[in-house]
């Protein structure tokens, strides 16, 4: 099967490897589409994949051939991968009482959807609902991480919340709180392009932060409070910063992004107001079947975050991350390993 292998120093090289066979108790999954996620592209850019390793864990497929003592399978069956944990262990990561994601968090021994197939455990894939197409059940595990980062925020219903960048994962988080019953919903984006998606996906109202004090503007939204919770998905250098300052008094700021680079904070000006910072990673089974049912539902649409463009071949994933590693006006970037 062809794969596009990382081999280090920013290089992704497509390669013809071993195709799979399943093994008792496994199953074979034909890749359909594999998002590029921003994780994936912080890998690249800081060169912390090991070489050898294919990333993508954004995919959709379908099961293309079952390992003996399998039952819950069928060929044909429409599956996402990367989902629950073994039935009845805690989820991996937070086994490890020290993890480190940068450090720990690219083993290579594991061939994930940047490939024509996926091998995995049979405990291992879910069920794409009807009415759930292939494209959207792709983009299930960002709609998770937005779902497990409400879940954990202290968001209740009718609060004012706060969203700061509108990439796949911010835009995500208005549709998750958005579902999850905020009063409103405000963005900050500097991209026009991402600010027009944002209002296409619930946002009530956008701001550039390039051209307005965004804390300015997001106090006067709230009556002069703040937000009660605020989202911070940007991993910019005055996001986090920013994201405390605007938080009402007695607030929440939930941590989605991963910066990879220091970020500057001043608490003398934040932490009078008794704020609090709390932070989110990842997913669980549970923030999975969520996702999958509020795409289902209709509460969930990734349309405005896909257009034709979107769409790259497994050859051009080289070009693909070279372009993200920049700031970009892209929403969401697929690879389509058969194309």
């Amino acid at each position: 099967m062809r794969a596009a292998v990382y081999r280090g120093k920013q290089r992704l090289e497509v390669e013809e490897i071993p195709t799979p066979e399943p093994g008792a108790g496994e199953v074979v999954v034909r890749v359909k589409h594999c998002a590029i996620c921003g994780t994936d592209v912080h890998a690249f850019l800081y060169d912390v994949a090991e070489p050898g390793t294919v990333m993508g864990h954004e995919y959709s497929g379908v099961i293309s051939a079952v390992g003996r003592g399998v039952s819950r399978w069928r060929e044909g069956d429409r599956v996402i991968g990367g989902g629950p944990p073994p039935p009845g262990s805690p989820f991996p990561l937070r086994q490890e009482p020290r993890f480190n994601f940068p450090k720990a968090g690219f083993a290579s021994e594991r061939r994930r959807g940047y490939a024509q197939y996926v091998l995995m455990p049979e405990w291992e894939p879910l069920a794409v609902p009807d009415g759930v197409n292939d494209q959207e059940a792709a983009l299930a595990e960002p709609l998770a991480v937005a779902v497990r980062a409400v879940r954990r925020s202290a968001m209740r219903v009718g609060d004012l919340v706060a969203v700061l960048g509108a990439g796949p994962i911010g835009l995500m988080c208005v549709q998750a709180a958005r579902a999850a019953g905020a009063g409103k919903v405000f963005v900050s984006e500097p991209t026009e392009a991402r600010r027009q998606a944002a209002l296409e996906m619930g946002a009530d109202e956008v701001v550039d932060p390039a051209s307005e004090d965004v804390v300015e503007r997001m106090v006067a939204l709230t009556a002069g409070h703040g937000p009660d919770v605020v989202f911070e998905a940007a991993a910019a250098k005055p996001t986090l910063d920013q994201a405390l300052n605007m938080v009402r008094r007695s607030g929440q700021v939930m941590l989605v992004a991963i910066a990879w680079e220091p970020v500057a904070v001043l608490p003398s000006e934040w932490m009078a107001r008794e704020v609090c910072l709390n932070t989110t990673f990842s997913t669980d089974s549970e923030d999975w079947r969520t996702a999958l049912g509020l795409l289902a539902s209709g509460k969930a649409d990734i349309g405005p975050m896909v257009n034709q463009a979107s769409f790259v071949p497994l050859d051009d994933i080289q070009q693909a991350f070279e372009a993200l590693v920049v700031p970009t006006t892209q929403l969401q970037m697929v690879v389509n390993p058969w194309d």
